[in-house]
């Protein structure tokens, strides 16, 4: 395995089809990689006014954008593909320095960008096909077309830096939109990067543009006058922001993907293997920074010693260290993160969860924002509990029992958040109660809430979205869908309504 440094370089903000260095800006954050804060990747000065310059040069941009065909865009897309496939190598290791994930993972984030673009365009373009309606009148027919809505402001998370924006900004490309994204200031590298592939890519200048800044920044590109949506992912509590900072400006669409506190449901006839392994990947996986990630085990009593145990022995032999040893996780994002992680666990301790492993900062050979997995026992469910409710977005599982299949989806739902949730049964019934009682908008069955397909929607109810599920379907928030009556006969007076009196002679 290759693990020699690809050299990075500042280039500045990408604005109608060039990079433009920030000289004299309004501030400037450091890229240290989490993994090794040694590992400096680069230093990023931010200048506001490069938002005015975006949503302008993306405002220019988009009527000839929008008038080219399906076909003429898709070849733009295509050339976008072979550069994302051909700079997989790089991609990975940028998203693990910016990210601290292990290689395997920062691998099939990378790899899944050019797998985003094959899918919208073969798959999900199928949805805002236009649509002959014969007779939608009386002898008139009707069109279902579906049209671009103008600039697309994405706003990316720092989970997965590239992944996440891309499954916003490749429908919004295709369905015509230009697009003006600003990445987390944690993981600015991932974006430049990306920055320089549509570059590679030969879009029109305007098309596609990039922003770093901080989260001034942010708020300033999602309430800019030029912009006519708003694609988001990350918190609950800036998804509110971005709502409260819009809300006079009606005809801007928002799709706000947030957060999880997603749960598993293990029950008294499930696979044990099965059911240990995937709540271990749903819950540690990318050291529990997913907000598909599980954070609540609810496990029948029949099962629970059994499967508490097994859960634990084998959550103490999971692998932590730098990406490139390929561990099986990485670090947390940064120093917050890390405080945050350990201070839930002592909030659990305080509201009376039993600490089974205690999850602890690890001083490795690489200095980082390593940590240990944690588990707790909840003795008693309480809705107002901080540590059962709350979005920890970090390795720490809660443990609950129970042997009612009401009050366990009661649980379920009681967080306020509503992305996903798994089910570990071979009762099909359960499983159909389930789909109707559980208000998330994942469900799976016998496998981890973890892990997504982009062939299907992805999003939640509640606290974890606003009626826009992303994946598949994110081309449709990316268009307006328009009706036409369409009657090419001649004029029929013998058919005018009475009362008008037609004689124009």
């Amino acid at each position: 395995m290759n693990t020699t440094i690809f050299p990075v370089s500042y280039k500045g903000d990408f604005i109608n089809g060039q990079f433009v260095p920030v000289v004299k800006g309004d501030g400037e954050f450091k890229d240290i990689s989490p993994a090794d804060l040694n590992d400096v990747v680069m230093a990023v000065p931010f200048k506001h006014d490069h938002i005015n310059q975006a949503c302008a040069a993306a405002k220019k941009a988009y009527p000839s954008w929008a008038m080219l065909s399906m076909d003429e865009r898709k070849s733009y897309l295509m050339r976008l593909k072979e550069m994302y496939d051909s700079h997989v190598d790089q991609m990975a290791q940028l998203i693990c320095r910016d990210t601290g994930k292990p290689l395997w993972d920062g691998m099939t984030e990378a790899k899944a960008l050019g797998a985003k673009i094959d899918i919208t365009l073969n798959h999900s373009i199928k949805l805002i096909a236009e649509e002959r309606v014969v007779n939608a009148l009386p002898q008139v027919d009707g069109v279902i077309r579906h049209r671009s809505r103008g600039v697309m402001a994405v706003v990316g998370p720092f989970n997965f830096p590239a992944h996440l924006p891309n499954g916003h900004i490749i429908p919004a490309l295709i369905a015509g939109n230009t697009v003006v994204f600003k990445p987390s200031e944690q993981t600015p590298a991932v974006g430049q990067f990306m920055a320089e592939l549509f570059e590679k890519a030969k879009f029109p200048p305007g098309v596609f543009n990039l922003v770093q800044g901080d989260g001034a920044a942010g708020g300033l590109l999602v309430a800019h006058e030029y912009v006519d949506g708003i694609l988001f992912t990350g918190s609950y509590e800036v998804g509110l922001k971005i709502k409260q900072e819009t809300l006079t400006h009606y005809w801007k669409i928002l799709a706000l993907e947030m957060g999880g506190k997603n749960a598993t449901i293990v029950w008294d006839d499930a696979d044990m293997d099965k059911a240990v392994y995937e709540s271990l990947v749903g819950a540690y996986m990318t050291s529990g920074q997913r907000c598909s990630g599980t954070s609540r085990i609810i496990v029948h009593p029949k099962l629970a010693d059994e499967f508490t145990e097994r859960f634990y022995q084998a959550a103490k032999k999971l692998s932590i260290g730098h990406w490139s040893e390929n561990t099986f996780m990485g670090t947390l994002i940064n120093a917050a993160a890390v405080e945050k992680y350990i201070r839930y666990q002592e909030i659990a301790n305080r509201e009376n969860c039993e600490s089974v492993m205690r999850g602890k900062s690890l001083d490795l050979k690489h200095k980082g924002y390593y940590v240990t997995p944690s588990i707790h026992l909840v003795k008693k469910f309480d809705p107002n509990s901080v540590y059962q409710k709350s979005e920890i977005f970090g390795p720490n599982v809660a443990i609950y029992r129970s042997d009612d299949f009401d009050e366990t989806m009661n649980i379920v739902n009681s967080t306020g958040y509503g992305l996903a949730m798994a089910l570990f049964t071979k009762n099909k019934e359960l499983y159909e109660q389930a789909q109707f009682k559980a208000r998330v908008g994942i469900l799976n069955w016998n496998r981890t809430t973890n892990g997504a397909s982009s062939r299907l929607p992805f999003g939640g109810m509640g606290k974890s979205g606003n009626d826009r599920p992303s994946a598949h379907f994110a081309v449709q928030y990316c268009t307006v869908p328009v009706a036409s009556l369409e009657d090419p006969t001649a004029f029929d007076p013998t058919k005018a309504l009475p009362g008008m009196n037609l004689d124009m002679k």
